[in-house]
């Protein structure tokens, strides 16, 4: 990753719709729908500068606000313009993060992670112009791209289960009787992006996205907030093919293929009768691939403090990695083989580890991030 570029990511040919700030909410809302793109870079006249984007997110923080009963026109809805709507979210909307295009893919990770956003704006510093819009969709197509072609890293062939990759328990869900407008609040309130439909008996039947909500624009039915998911979802824009789901035991090499082949933004776990279980996004398995080496790195170069010895005793198998293992795949262009090892700096050694002694804080840290152990066969991870 760190041998390709954000460039390297954009597509030959490609749409990119740019607001300004002065155009009215509705409008820019149906441009959106329009010209099937999720969100938009703004652009303001008086700053001559990008300013940030709009997003199906506003979208949806406006009806929720807004939304009073079916009787009641949300006029705000009509006469806000995109900046004022703006200076609402004052205090909740998350920053516009950039790019530029000679800027590195892990550099373009450690972003989206550091900053939890799901999209970063591309701009030629040179010359000011914005060139594309990069998700962690893209990013997940391009990286699986490469790695299908050389040989996988061993975690690539481990369960979720064994590298504990989303989120289990407390889980938001929806029913299918459920009133849109609760479903709205959950979206806001827990800052989710999509809820899993189960019936009454906890299984998983469909699922209600916030690009669903796009659908209400369209048929302009989102002066009705109070009809049920299942109605909500007769507008859906897009042909659907059912929920992408997978179960814990699933290898994550499986898992990423089916989320880029069904160009989805999450994968929903289920048991072997489609109980819910869980949520993984794309956010779990990228921060996964950049931010788990990077503390693992740090655990190396405390040992080798402590050992005062110039490498460790037994060489990183491939699946201790992680990204950096697909860095220099990436770069090389060949196998990499299970002699490779990464040299951790010493500088990098915790200050801590005077204050107390130094095996058992590197073992506490082992601890924490699981590294060793595996979770039992059909135990909840």
């Amino acid at each position: 990753m760190s041998s390709h570029l954000c460039y390297d990511v954009m597509p030959s040919s490609s749409k990119l719709v740019i607001f300004d700030t002065q155009l009215s909410v509705k409008k820019a809302f149906f441009a959106l729908i329009h010209n099937g793109v999720r969100s938009a870079p703004l652009w303001d006249t008086q700053q001559q500068d990008f300013v940030g984007m709009l997003t199906i997110t506003d979208f949806i923080q406006m009806l929720q606000k807004y939304y009073r009963s079916p009787q009641e026109q949300m006029e705000e809805l009509e006469e806000h313009v995109i900046s004022t709507w703006k200076e609402v979210l004052h205090g909740y909307d998350r920053p516009m993060v950039v790019i530029e295009p000679d800027e590195t893919l892990l550099a373009a990770i450690q972003s989206l992670s550091s900053n939890k956003v799901h999209r970063l704006l591309v701009i030629d510093r040179e010359t000011g112009n914005a060139l594309y819009v990069l998700t962690l969709k893209r990013i997940l197509r391009y990286l699986l791209s490469h790695v299908d072609t050389l040989r996988h890293p061993e975690f690539m062939h481990q369960t979720l289960q064994q590298l504990q990759i989303g989120s289990y328990g407390n889980i938001a869900s929806a029913t299918p009787d459920m009133p849109l407008i609760e479903a709205l609040n959950m979206f806001v309130e827990r800052r989710i992006s999509a809820l899993p439909i189960v019936n009454g008996e906890g299984k998983v039947v469909d699922i209600y996205t916030k690009f669903d909500i796009l659908g209400l624009a369209a048929e302009k039915a989102y002066y009705n907030l109070d009809v049920t998911i299942t109605e909500a979802l007769k507008n859906r824009r897009e042909e659907f093919e059912g929920v992408v789901t997978c179960v814990v035991t699933e290898r994550l090499l499986s898992v990423l293929k089916r989320i880029v082949t069904a160009e989805v933004h999450r994968i929903i776990v289920v048991d072997e009768n489609h109980f819910l279980k869980g949520i993984v996004s794309l956010s779990d398995i990228l921060d996964y691939l950049v931010l788990r080496p990077v503390e693992l790195q740090k655990i190396r170069s405390a040992e080798q403090e402590v050992s005062q010895k110039g490498r460790r005793d037994e060489e990183p198998g491939q699946d201790d990695l992680g990204l950096e293992g697909l860095a220099l795949m990436l770069q090389s262009g060949s196998t990499v083989g299970p002699d490779l090892v990464l040299e951790p700096d010493l500088a990098e050694a915790p200050e801590s580890i005077g204050n107390k002694d130094a095996d058992e804080q590197i073992t506490e840290q082992r601890d924490r991030l699981d590294v060793t152990s595996e979770i039992p066969n059909g135990a909840e991870p």
